[in-house]
């Protein structure tokens, strides 16, 4: 039977979703994970919590899944270790990093792959299986027919969202709240920008970047025929109430074989929505009306489930497991007992010596009944199997004491703690690749600005959209004559309906003697590969620390690109495990959406006109198209660092990367120039980006 997975945001919430139905929980600890603001657990807390589960069945996932930097990871793995030691069962991680570290500080503990590894096709999941994981969280953007299809091709587990928040970004590629407000989502501090208003040309009252919950409910007999092994509701921010409420209706859907009714509908609504729920992405129908506000606090009548669903849960034990107990009464010979569960744990115990009867002796039914008696424990007895010899006799106070010993004996056995290996951390990568005098790369987005002008200005890389080198390759021409190295950069999202497109389209570049490619998803690795051609890493790896770098080492990787999330000072500081480069100018990628806000908009797309997003003051977001029919959102401040050149050519860099959108073609030379020193061109609309700043 699938699992079902439930948030815990605090030991109230724990709670909420055991004595609900959950089969798992999945909760925060301090500072490294994705919902920090949550309440979140002490250490104290936590151990109470774990065997709270256990006892009653549930396992407990931990989120460990954020981006950490170099001076940070032996605190995220101290805090691995103490989940696994009190017993958690497995991690949810995100950053590549960590993931290595962990896995060989702790080899014990499962690991899963957070939403935020951004895992959207079959190659992704592999990806992560090669790294030690042992369960994929798959985008929630993915159809039931690409969730079929990863989950019974992948080697290992997968998991779904089914209810809750969506984000209107692939998850652990929104870089929008770190670059507008300095609180990163890919380290737990996320802003929420995509419930804020904007406008698309219209009204500032719109809501473009807002959608509606995910409610999956009447699709979870399809989900669990599709393979998927475990299905998922988010709420670590919301109240436990609703943890209860929502984990009641699909603990009951799922364990039921059957669809909600309209009352639990009516009461998933009535918990939280934004004008109603969305089962738009599972269903392959995107558009506006998948976008939805939440308008107002709970009314009266939701205030009433939420005091019913409390009384529920904190009354006692709604949730118990089956055991059977066993017992053999022999004259003159201590009482042997036990008490076993369905999972194979059993508590034995010797009693006292039966004496003779003198008037109603023991039987099997009146031990049965005695055992039976488990009212306020998390347990109920199927039946007790006894051997009983005549006329003997047990003091009902000396069967009740039995029967509680032997419950907490199997609490004990329950929620034993696992024999796992706890080895030291292991070393930061050497960091051997120091350049004093860094390449320069030049990244294009549209053909036109493929010039014979750029290509003169003898940049030693170009990086060029492969859709690009498909359909305009003679315009690359220039840049092969002056001597560049021409640089095939895959889209960040490619879905397995798409790949045989992307591999004929890379094959084709390869064909005409395009030999590398700039990938940011682990799963891409595979599409490059396949096409014959070197790998270099994206952005969108999210490489924050020294860890990361050995993992794109040991995947093959020639260089990757440090997150621009980090300060040059931790750049600096990076071991450099593989040549690395910094983005230090252009229009810094906010979000890459399913969506077609443009589409979602206007009512039809149109791509060929400059499209901005407007928010409040009036800053304007480029939204251009993207592979696949989606939109790239970018920032409305150009990063500018050419009168900061000392600070990265002292970071011991491989390249720098000037980043061209928006530029027009004249733009893209003037701006090239003056990071050469030819000349003080300075565009408008300029930032620094979060390189001196840094990021919550």
């Amino acid at each position: 039977m699938i699992e079902l997975l439930s948030p815990a945001g605090s030991p109230e919430g724990v709670i909420a979703a055991v004595q609900n139905g959950a089969d798992a929980v999945y909760m925060g600890m301090g500072a490294f994970n994705a919902r920090r603001g949550a309440k979140n657990f002490t250490d104290e807390e936590f151990v109470k919590a774990v065997r709270y589960c256990h006892v009653r069945g549930c396992k407990v996932y931990v989120t460990l899944n954020t981006l950490v930097n170099d001076r940070e990871m032996r605190d995220a793995v101290a805090a691995a270790k103490l989940a696994s030691d009190a017993g958690a069962d497995a991690l949810i991680v995100q950053d590549l990093g960590m993931s290595y570290a962990i896995r060989c500080a702790l080899p014990d503990i499962p690991l899963h792959a957070s939403t935020q590894m951004s895992i959207h096709n079959l190659a992704g999941v592999e990806a992560a299986a090669e790294m030690g994981i042992t369960r994929a969280v798959l985008s929630r953007e993915l159809s039931l027919e690409q969730i079929r299809f990863i989950s019974q091709h992948a080697s290992i587990e997968t998991e779904a969202f089914v209810h809750g928040a969506l984000c209107f970004c692939y998850s652990g590629q929104c870089y929008m709240s770190a670059l507008i407000g300095r609180r990163s989502g890919n380290r737990g501090a996320c802003a929420q920008p995509c419930r804020m208003q904007y406008s698309m040309g219209g009204r500032m009252d719109e809501y473009p970047l807002s959608l509606r919950d995910n409610c999956l409910a009447d699709y979870l007999q399809q989900l669990d025929e599709a393979g998927v092994a475990c299905v998922k509701i988010e709420g670590r921010m919301k109240r436990p109430e609703y943890v209860a409420v929502v984990t009641d209706v699909y603990a009951k859907c799922i364990h039921e074989h059957r669809v909600p009714t309209p009352e639990e509908n009516d009461r998933l609504a009535l918990a939280f929505s934004r004008q109603g729920f969305t089962q738009g992405y599972l269903l392959g129908e995107k558009g506006p009306d998948m976008l939805g506000t939440r308008a107002a606090e709970p009314d009266r009548e939701a205030e009433k489930m939420f005091t019913a669903a409390r009384k529920a849960y904190a009354d006692g034990e709604r949730r118990r497991v089956p055991v059977k107990f066993y017992a053999k009464v022999r004259a003159g010979e201590p009482v042997m007992a036990a008490v076993a569960d369905e999972d194979g744990h059993r508590a034995v115990l010797t009693g006292p010596v039966p004496e003779p009867a003198q008037r109603a002796p023991l039987t099997g039914q009146s031990l049965a009944d005695q055992f039976a008696k488990t009212g306020g424990t998390p347990y109920y007895s199927t039946g007790t199997e006894s051997r009983i010899d005549p006329g003997l006799y047990l003091p009902a106070a000396a069967v009740n004491d039995l029967r509680r010993r032997l419950i907490t004996g199997l609490k004990d056995e329950r929620a034993a703690l696992p024999e796992r290996r706890s080895l030291p951390l292991p070393l930061r990568p050497e960091g051997k690749r120091y350049y004093a005098d860094p390449v320069l790369i030049v990244q294009v987005h549209q053909a036109e600005q493929l010039t014979p002008e750029l290509a003169q200005l003898c940049p030693a890389y170009v990086y060029v959209p492969v859709e690009i080198l498909d359909t305009d390759f003679p315009r690359v021409a220039p840049f092969l004559e002056q001597g560049a190295q021409v640089v095939a950069v895959l889209p960040r999202v490619i879905t397995d309906d798409q790949a045989e497109d992307m591999h004929a389209m890379l094959s084709r570049a390869a064909e005409n003697g395009v030999c590398e490619a700039l990938v940011g998803n682990m799963g891409h690795i595979f599409f490059a590969r396949r096409a014959g051609m070197r790998v270099r890493g994206d952005f969108g790896l999210n490489v924050f620390n020294s860890f990361t770098e050995g993992v794109l080492q040991q995947a093959g990787l020639v260089s990757a690109t440090a997150s621009f999330e980090l300060r040059v000072a931790q750049i600096r500081d990076l071991a450099k495990a593989v040549d690395t480069e910094m983005i230090v100018y252009g229009r810094l990628p906010c979000m890459i959406t399913e969506q077609c806000i443009i589409r979602n908009s206007a009512g039809r797309c149109n791509c060929t006109v400059p499209n901005n997003l407007a928010d409040r003051r009036g800053a304007l977001f480029p939204v251009l198209p993207a592979f696949g029919h989606r939109n790239q959102i970018f920032n409305a401040h150009k990063l500018y660092l050419a009168d900061k050149h000392e600070d990265y050519e002292t970071a011991g860099l491989w390249g720098v990367r000037l980043m061209f959108t928006t530029e027009t073609p004249h733009e893209c030379v003037a701006v090239t120039q003056s990071y050469q020193g030819l000349t003080d061109y300075r565009p408008n609309g300029l930032t620094r980006g979060l390189y001196y700043r840094g990021v919550e």
